[in-house]
């Protein structure tokens, strides 16, 4: 028997990446999945967005290991699309068990390069779009009689990012927001984390993102180096951070909440 045997999980940003790990390890371990993305134009961004077939592909992914998809495009900036899109996967796999709250984007630029056009959309994705997704998924929890919750934050989130003021500014936010939702759902047996990675693996280093990080960094030469492992490891796999949330909404972390996990092989203290 998987670890979430006849579970249901509700993941954004499930497209690609860490949230198309995140949804097949759920699948694999025994749960249905009900999931957004945007699937189409980020906006800002230098690296490749996702697409349909993206998305179609997880779906895919999921059903091959015998789980149910319900995966919906969509935007974590819409409160009210995403709780008809949670509702709907309710009523069609009978409850809610877990929310893993993933979608972001990441802007490589320096402070006097950011528009406010550019902070706005990083912390309502980011930010706002996060607390929709919590707002949409606790209630079905609670009816469910508790629950677990995964905020996918950053090293950003414990240090900093160097030339994203608004990403960092963004995933700091998150460590306040995972407080404070596990202090209020506790009482309802839910917990609240949050996952804090370093460097992955991931489509988000695909496109022109890897040319402006080195443009950024050429702004000031002596930022360029924080945040590298000790380990020989430079950065994670999707899988391996799967790996951890999948350990802190199970029952092996079930008296774990309003905790800080980082999986970064040390970056944050370089």
């Amino acid at each position: 028997m998987g670890r979430f045997e006849d579970k249901v999980v509700f993941i954004t940003g499930v497209a690609r990446g860490q949230g198309r790990s995140h949804a097949v390890l759920a699948a694999r371990e025994g749960a249905n999945v009900i999931g957004v993305d945007l699937a189409g134009p980020l906006p800002h961004v230098p690296y490749d967005s996702a697409t349909v077939a993206d998305l179609d592909e997880t779906r895919r992914l999921i059903e091959e290991a015998g789980a149910k998809a319900l995966l919906v495009q969509g935007d974590v900036r819409d409160l009210d699309a995403l709780k008809a899109v949670v509702d709907e996967g309710v009523a069609a796999f009978g409850g809610l068990d877990t929310v893993i709250a993933n979608a972001g984007i990441c802007v490589p630029q320096v402070w006097s390069d950011i528009t406010a056009d550019s902070f706005r959309d990083t912390i309502d994705i980011n930010v706002t779009g996060v607390w929709n997704t919590i707002t949409a998924g606790a209630p079905h929890l609670i009816a469910r009689g508790g629950g677990a919750v995964v905020l996918i934050s950053s090293l950003a989130g414990k240090k900093l990012q160097p030339f994203m003021v608004h990403y960092t500014t963004s995933k700091h936010a998150l460590v306040g927001m995972t407080r404070a939702f596990a202090a209020e759902l506790g009482q309802h047996n839910i917990r609240v984390n949050s996952v804090h990675p370093g460097a992955v693996n991931s489509p988000m280093g695909t496109g022109e993102m890897i040319p402006r990080i080195v443009k950024t960094n050429e702004s000031n030469p002596r930022l360029a180096g924080m945040g590298m492992p000790f380990l020989n490891q430079f950065s994670a796999e999707p899988e391996e951070v799967a790996d951890l949330v999948a350990f802190l909404v199970s029952e092996e972390g079930k008296f774990i909440t309003a905790e800080h996990i980082s999986i970064d092989g040390g970056s944050q203290y370089f």
